[in-house]
């Protein structure tokens, strides 16, 4: 069904969709890029995908064509009237709801569907917000999740300890899911270019789900706040009394610095430091 379909470039200029700065918007055109995220995700028929800003449709093709189910939220109306070809062509196999993906309430939206694959070349100025909505919404939600970042974002996301991009996003990322890193895209596939290059990052669910993620989120806070300072410094203000046993019981000596903690004692700190209280 895709030879049906003009060609993307033809459809941005049809519908004006210049990138807008405002929504971090950059199109990704090469349908052989696409549908590379797309066997990334291991998308097959009959899967139901949540898909971000969809923009004229480069990605929401490629999805479409493997028989899968997507609903896609878009919160440009001039997108949203760019896709409505592929609606007509593919009836209800699309769904798009006008919304902002950062409010969107997903489990309500897809209504019975869930847990989905979640395939996105995610707006770059809210990716790490949607990232972070999405794994603590863990299994009720996605069981699987291909998505694009600028490449410095991928890198504190996989980061290992002790490297200078390991923070507060690389230990709640590795603690809910098990990233991996896909591809790295130049800044030269997307219209318009941006000026970083992009790298697609899959993510599975972990082997056993993390709950104590309010108490990961304040310890991860305390300790990377002040990164160069040693943890009995960083983390006493907040947890006090608490801190010596709980970093006793995730073998955490008290002159270590956050970049040093593994993410298994980050998650045994939290849970320690939650049941105490």
């Amino acid at each position: 069904m895709t030879s049906e379909l003009p060609p993307l470039r033809e459809v941005i200029e049809q519908y004006g969709l210049a990138a807008k700065k405002s929504l971090g918007q950059h199109f990704l055109l090469d349908l052989n890029m696409t549908r590379k995220i797309v066997r990334a995700a291991h998308v097959e028929a009959e899967d139901t995908i949540l898909e971000i800003g969809p923009g004229p449709g480069g990605l929401t093709r490629a999805l479409l064509e493997t028989g899968a189910n997507v609903s896609a939220i878009e919160r440009d109306s001039r997108c949203i009237d760019a896709l409505s070809e592929l609606t007509l062509i593919y009836n209800d196999r699309l769904v798009i709801h006008e919304a902002d993906a950062l409010s969107a309430d997903e489990l309500e939206l897809l209504k019975a569907v869930t847990p989905v694959k979640i395939v996105a070349n995610l707006p770059y100025n809210i990716s790490t917000e949607l990232l972070i909505k999405w794994l603590k919404a863990g299994g009720s939600l996605w069981r699987k999740m291909a998505l694009m970042f600028q490449k410095e974002v991928a890198d504190r996301i996989l980061a290992a300890p002790g490297s200078k991009t390991y923070g507060r996003l690389s230990v709640i990322a590795q603690a809910l899911s098990c990233p991996t890193r896909s591809f790295n895209l130049p800044a030269r596939a997307f219209t318009p270019p941006p000026k970083v290059d992009s790298t697609v990052v899959v993510f599975d669910p972990p082997a056993e789900p993390f709950l104590e993620i309010a108490a990961l989120e304040a310890v991860t806070q305390a300790a990377f706040s002040q990164r160069r300072k040693m943890v009995r410094s960083s983390l006493k203000p907040a947890f006090g009394v608490r801190l010596g046993g709980a970093l006793d019981g995730a073998s955490i000596k008290e002159t270590q610095r956050a970049e040093e903690i593994t993410v298994p004692q980050f998650k045994l700190l939290a849970r320690s430091l939650n049941t105490q209280n």
